[in-house]
């Protein structure tokens, strides 16, 4: 690799540390590319993405970032898991470490605040933004149907009562 292309590359990690969420660093020393391309699928399809890069080059896109506490973490045979949701890249790392033994989740950044392996923990057990987007919704409208719900409820009585009035005058 050239001068060149290593700029570039610090460049682009160097976008990725500013612009990420949450950002979790893992050893995957004696992963198969099968288990490699299962964690990247399994991030892209949370809205993140996996990167494996030299630690080197990973230290010199760290320098003046809001994440440079993970640089301690980048020694050995590192991966990158990131994304802009703050929640979904230890999400993925967490559950992809609970099936997979030879990946080993080391810690990680949520912007300036430095995670370790029980934090990244701790930020995968919370909810996602989807889910909070959810929780909200369904929280305002969820007043919205109960007043639906009460303004139809004593029609639909009036006409349960009319139903079994005429079922009985029938009967008679």
């Amino acid at each position: 690799m050239d001068r060149a292309q290593k700029e570039k590359l610090v460049d682009e990690l160097g976008q990725i540390f500013e612009s990420s969420g949450v950002v979790v660093v893992s050893h995957y020393a004696g992963l198969t590319v099968a288990d490699m391309q299962d964690l990247r699928a399994r991030a892209r399809d949370a809205g993140g993405a996996v990167r494996v890069a030299k630690n080197k080059l990973a230290k010199i896109a760290l320098e003046g970032k809001p994440c440079a506490s993970i640089a301690d973490y980048l020694d050995g045979m590192t991966v990158l898991t990131y994304s802009e949701d703050p929640v979904a890249a230890a999400k993925v790392a967490e559950d992809f470490a609970k099936e997979n033994k030879k990946f080993a989740i080391l810690g990680g950044a949520m912007g300036e605040t430095a995670l370790d392996r029980d934090g990244v923990q701790a930020v995968s057990k919370m909810p996602s933004r989807d889910e909070l987007i959810a929780s909200i919704v369904g929280c305002i409208g969820a007043p919205a149907s109960n007043i639906a719900g009460a303004i139809g409820a004593p029609a639909s009585n009036i006409a349960g009562i009319l139903s079994t009035i005429e079922d009985r005058a029938e009967a008679a």
